[in-house]
C-alpha cells in the first residue's frame, strides 16, 4: 500500500502532524512519501490514495491546484476530493450553510464600494487565502488603513471579506472541533492571532499559533455538527474536517471558518488514539 502525503514545496518539514503521523501509517504498513502537489515528476498513480495536508500555498494558484485536483482524483483516490476542495477553498462557503450561526460576514466583490463596520472593531481578509496571509484586524476608527487594504485585495480581482472581531478571542481564543471520517475526534484551542493595525504577511507560508488540547462545550459540540451536516457532502466521504468556533457577544457558538482542503489538525495536543485513528482512516481510503 502506497500513500502520498501531499504538501506544498515550501512547506516541506513544517508540518507539526506528520512527526506523529508517519510513523502511525508506516506501523499500519504502509509505505509512505510526502510529496508536494506541483511535482511534475510525481506518478499520482502509483499511489493507493493521495492525502491533501500541508499544501498552503494554494491559495495564490488556486486554479492551477483545482485542475491538479481533478486530474490526480482520475488517477488515484483524492482525498478531500477536488469537489470538496473546490466548495472548500473560497470561502464564500459561509453563505452557504443555511441554519449554522456564522460570524457575521460582508463580501465585497471587484467594482464594489468599500463599506466598512462603524464603532467596532473588525477584520478584513481576502475569501481565498491560508495561513491567514492578508488578514488584519482593525480598530473601529481605522477606516482609512482598512480600506486601503480592502481595495488592494480588491484591485487585484479578490473578493473580500469584512466581519466584526469577536472580543471573545482575546480572552478565551478559538475552538478547533477536529473530525475524521465525519466523527469527532479531538479539540484544540487557538490563541488569538490577529493584532489592530498589523497584516499578516502574504509571503509567509503561515502564521505561527499557539495551541493546546481543551474539551469543547456541548453547544460548541452541537454547532460543530450541524455545521458538518449544512455542508454539500456526506460526511463519511470527509476524511478529515475542522470546524473553528468563537464565542459570540451573546455567549453562543459562532462559526468562523470550516476547513476541509489542508488544516493543520494539532495532533501533537490530541490524544494519541487520535492519530491512530486518522493512519486507520488514511489506508481504508486506500481500500
Amino acid at each position: 500500500m502506497r500513500i502520498a502525503i501531499v504538501t506544498a514545496t515550501s512547506a516541506i518539514g513544517t508540518d507539526d502532524d506528520e512527526p506523529l503521523l508517519l510513523p502511525a501509517l508506516h506501523s499500519a504498513g504502509a509505505e509512505v512519501a510526502v510529496v508536494p502537489w506541483d511535482d511534475p515528476a510525481v506518478a499520482w498513480d502509483d499511489f493507493d490514495v493521495a492525502v491533501v495536508r500541508s499544501a498552503w500555498d494554494y491559495s495564490a494558484r488556486r486554479d492551477e491546484f483545482l485542475g491538479w485536483a481533478r486530474d490526480t482524483a482520475a488517477r488515484t483516490t483524492l482525498r478531500n476530493g477536488p469537489d470538496v476542495l473546490a466548495w472548500n477553498t473560497d470561502k464564500t462557503y459561509l453563505r452557504e450553510l443555511a441554519g449554522v450561526p456564522v460570524v457575521p460576514t460582508a463580501f465585497l466583490e471587484p467594482g464594489d464600494a468599500v463599506a466598512l463596520p462603524d464603532g467596532v472593531e473588525f477584520v478584513v481578509k481576502p475569501s481565498v487565502s491560508a495561513g491567514s496571509r492578508n488578514t488584519a484586524r482593525y480598530a473601529a476608527d481605522a477606516h482609512p488603513a482598512a480600506r486601503d487594504h480592502a481595495q488592494r485585495l480588491l484591485a487585484a480581482g479578490r473578493t473580500v471579506m469584512v466581519q466584526p472581531y469577536q472580543a471573545s478571542v482575546d480572552t478565551r481564543g478559538e475552538t478547533a472541533l477536529l473530525f475524521v471520517g465525519g466523527a469527532f475526534s479531538h479539540a484544540a484551542s487557538k490563541a488569538a492571532l490577529l493584532t489592530p493595525g498589523h497584516v499578516l504577511s502574504a509571503d509567509k507560508l503561515f502564521a505561527t499559533e499557539k495551541i493546546s488540547a481543551t474539551e469543547p462545550t456541548a453547544a460548541e459540540r452541537e454547532v460543530a455538527e450541524a455545521v458538518l451536516d449544512a455542508a454539500p457532502f456526506a460526511r463519511e466521504d470527509l476524511l478529515y474536517a475542522r470546524v473553528d468556533l468563537v464565542e459570540g457577544a451573546d455567549g453562543g457558538p459562532l462559526l468562523l471558518e470550516l476547513e476541509l482542503a489542508e488544516p493543520s489538525l494539532f495532533l501533537p495536543q490530541a490524544p494519541p488514539a487520535a492519530t491512530a485513528a486518522f493512519a486507520a482512516a488514511i489506508v481504508a481510503a486506500a481500500g
